[in-house]
């Protein structure tokens, strides 16, 4: 039998048919055909030892076997194309296949070797990323561990930016943002941006149990952080935490954070920055960079992969944007004031003592008490002295002594 292995491995070594003709390992005319067969197939070398040249033979020239094989060969490039579409099994192929023999009066073959032989063709020609994610199926999350040093431009003082980085595991497209900390409003608005950035939302959304993420994630129950879930809700996506010490559960969002501080932190390592505006634009000239480097294991690039495989398949954005809102929970004092972390608030002073639910987006403070909104406030962009209170929270023997603040609003 024609040694196929070895003509293959010639091949990759820029050995001609010429040269192969010369040296008795196969005629002009098979290694052309062989040639053609495997650019066809996408076959190329090196394969995997346990396919043998009789496996090769039957790939590369199926017309030889047809009078032999009593079974109709599957069409495995469409079997691949199909698979990528969501909802479609091995198994919905396998029973169109068998309708489609049984039509034309001709012999399936059983589900066990449909499935085999459908594996082995994916191992032969390396067409494995479809198996494994399926095209705008899920975003995976994650903060790089590495920072880029940020200096005050007066004192010198080094501080840090922190990396987010957001992955589409079916075409390895790459979002990666840098913040000033790792905190739920951060964390939130680089979601936002990545979903503008791919021009789309995926069905799940994969993070790590990072306490932006999750409040708890046990074998029995996951508790999500509120604020993140309702930004699931508002793009109507899933949130499936990577299950504790299971680094597999999300692995393209682990190799995309490594690549990321190759190529964009270890990359800029040589620069001085002087404020987070200055780390971004940056980080968005070595995110378009590495979203265009070439693949090496096949060909295209992260972009033309998402834009040919993937794109079609995402979740449309909604006509208006997500507005990030951290949710708190607190005791109301005996003043009555609840704080966002910088200024503080009235609350209705019969709520003293009570646990209330604090909403914080970027121009509004909301404190809700058993799902009811007992109070809104214009949120102060800088720090004040004075706290913003509303006439009707006070009880009324204080409201004589007091006046309205001209400034604030009811929503």
């Amino acid at each position: 039998m024609t040694d196929y292995r070895k003509i293959l491995m010639l091949r990759s070594r820029k050995c001609s048919q010429r040269e192969m003709e010369r040296n008795k390992v196969a005629s002009r005319e098979t290694s052309k055909a062989v040639f053609e067969a495997a650019d066809r197939l996408g076959i190329c070398w090196p394969i995997d030892d346990d396919i043998t040249n009789a496996d090769l033979e039957r790939m590369f020239f199926p017309d030889k076997y047809k009078n032999v094989c009593l079974y109709v060969e599957p069409d495995y490039p469409y079997i691949h194309r199909e698979l990528a579409k969501p909802g479609v099994t091995l198994t919905l192929l396998w029973e169109e296949y068998c309708r489609k023999c049984y039509e034309s009066g001709r012999t399936p073959y059983m589900s066990t070797q449909f499935g085999d032989k459908y594996r082995r063709w994916a191992r032969i020609t390396k067409a494995t990323m479809r198996i494994q994610h399926k095209p705008g199926d899920a975003i995976q999350v994650d903060w790089a561990g590495d920072t880029v040093p940020v200096y005050d431009s007066v004192t010198g003082e080094q501080g840090a930016a922190y990396l987010f980085v957001a992955v589409l595991p079916c075409s390895c497209y790459v979002y990666a943002e840098a913040c000033d900390n790792m905190k739920t409003e951060n964390w939130l608005n680089c979601h936002v941006h990545a979903f503008n950035y791919f021009g789309g939302v995926a069905r799940l959304l994969i993070p790590d149990n990072c306490k932006t993420a999750t409040m708890s994630n046990t074998r029995y129950e996951t508790v999500l952080n509120r604020s993140y879930q309702e930004l699931a809700d508002y793009y109507n996506t899933a949130i499936v935490p990577a299950r504790v010490r299971r680094p597999k559960d999300k692995s393209s969002a682990e190799a995309s954070v490594r690549f990321a501080e190759t190529w964009i932190i270890a990359a800029l390592r040589d620069r001085k920055f002087f404020s987070l505006n200055e780390v971004n634009e940056a980080v968005a000239e070595k995110l378009e960079e590495l979203n265009s480097r070439e693949f090496k294991q096949r060909p295209g690039t992260r972009r033309s992969a998402y834009l040919e495989e993937e794109q079609a398949y995402m979740l449309p954005l909604p006509a208006v944007p997500f507005e990030a809102a951290v949710w708190s929970m607190a005791k109301v004092p005996n003043d009555y004031l609840i704080s966002d972390g910088k200024n503080k608030y009235s609350v209705p002073y019969n709520l003293i003592g009570e646990k209330v639910d604090i909403r914080v987006t970027k121009n509004l403070v909301e404190v809700y008490y058993h799902g009811s909104r007992v109070a809104s406030h214009r949120r102060l962009q800088t720090l004040q002295h004075d706290p913003l209170v509303k006439l009707e929270h006070m009880p009324e023997s204080h409201q004589k002594y007091m006046t309205c603040n001209e400034d604030d609003f009811s929503v």
